[in-house]
């Protein structure tokens, strides 16, 4: 496949997700960019349709509570960083709502930290959310949660919480917006002649090798932005760096049009996924199938429901990964449940339309989800 038709994929793209820079955002003397802003929600707005999904990453809050306090020079004392966060805060996401409000779209807030999504249940808390919010067309607002933030559970950076979200919700492409045209094999401020790195792959460590430091407003850099795009290729989601002060960038970027550097990931997102169930050593328990359920998942590739099961065992959680067994204890699969172990007993052999009787919520309709599966 050449770089063009690769290139091409990204026109296909459902889920996105765009990380948008504090040197973009914002700066010490002029305060949030509205114009800006207004500039990449038009095109956004343009790109939405039915079936495509757009969740924001966005930097910029302590710039903001900077400029609001007539500050010029970013603290390093972190109850300073965490006051103009609070402070900042406001007017973004007062700026975004705004924005989006224009086209009749929708915009919600999401605050968070790494502790979040290194907790097993918040994680998938954090999950069930922004999936909701897309079902429903709202356009995700995300942010570190630097109010609360400290050095030991901060993400570092937004574009590491980017890639992060990108997990979260299996996007297809992360398009992250900075002040440059993209990864240079050297640093264009120190080499005028560098040449652009139009295309790679995602978690290449010579790209790693290639890339620069961070600007003063942000604490992100060229490197994080690229190291970024390796995490995210975990989940099979391609990246694209570009320049967001570039005239359409979104829509050429949408278009599939040869701008910024694209990081494409080895892996489409469900065979990623898949490779890292297979991958795993341990299980948190086991699901005893009956015999019409084996042949579903091992014969037709389906889904994995309650009524095809016959007896949960072990302390799973939800999210965990537990292995499939038919009768004679012969692993057939393994997989993340969707339902704790105590909740998966009191729908064990009931169909999926009784599952919000029985347990008063329904995550999903499904046991097990047969892009979460792999068969053993």
């Amino acid at each position: 496949m050449t770089h063009n038709q690769s290139r091409a994929k990204i026109s296909q793209s459902r889920r996105c997700v765009v990380k948008i820079g504090s040197a973009l955002l914002t700066d010490a003397k002029q305060g949030i960019d509205v114009a800006a802003i207004g500039r990449w929600v038009e095109q956004a707005a343009k790109w939405m349709s039915p079936g495509r999904e757009l969740l924001l990453v966005t930097s910029g809050s302590v710039a903001a509570g900077l400029h609001r306090m007539g500050g010029t020079t970013r603290p390093h004392a972190l109850h300073d960083l965490q006051a103009l966060a609070a402070i900042g805060q406001m007017g973004l996401v007062q700026t975004y709502e705004t924005a989006f409000h224009r086209f009749g779209i929708h915009s919600a807030q999401i605050l968070l930290t790494h502790a979040d999504l290194a907790n097993r249940e918040r994680y998938l808390n954090a999950r069930s959310t922004l999936k909701t919010l897309l079902k429903m067309g709202v356009v995700p607002v995300i942010n570190e949660n630097d109010t609360v933030a400290t050095e030991e559970i901060r993400f570092s950076d937004n574009d590491t919480l980017a890639a992060q979200v990108c997990n979260l919700v299996e996007a297809d492409l992360l398009v992250i917006l900075t002040d440059q045209e993209g990864l240079f094999e050297q640093d264009p401020r120190e080499c005028p002649d560098a040449r652009l790195v139009s295309h790679g792959q995602a978690g290449d460590p010579s790209l790693v090798a290639m890339a620069g430091g961070s600007g003063s407003l942000g604490r992100g850099g060229m490197r994080t932005k690229v190291l970024a795009a390796g995490k995210a290729a975990r989940s099979g989601t391609c990246t694209v760096i570009a320049n967001g002060r570039k005239q359409d960038v979104l829509s050429q970027v949408w278009a599939g049009e040869s701008v910024g550097t694209y990081l494409e990931a080895a892996q489409g997102r469900v065979a990623a996924r898949k490779q890292w169930l297979a991958s795993q050593a341990k299980t948190a328990g086991r699901l005893v199938l009956d015999a019409g359920a084996v042949r579903v998942v091992r014969e037709n590739g389906g889904s994995l429901l309650a009524v095809g099961v016959i007896a949960a065992e072990g302390k799973f959680s939800r999210g965990e990964v537990v292995a499939c067994v038919d009768a004679d204890g012969n692993e057939v699969a393994r997989g993340l449940v969707n339902y704790g172990i105590d909740d998966t007993r009191k729908i064990l052999g009931k169909p999926s339309e009784r599952i919000e009787s029985l347990l008063g919520y329904v995550d999903d309709p499904e046991l097990i989800h047969r892009d979460n599966m792999v068969l053993v």
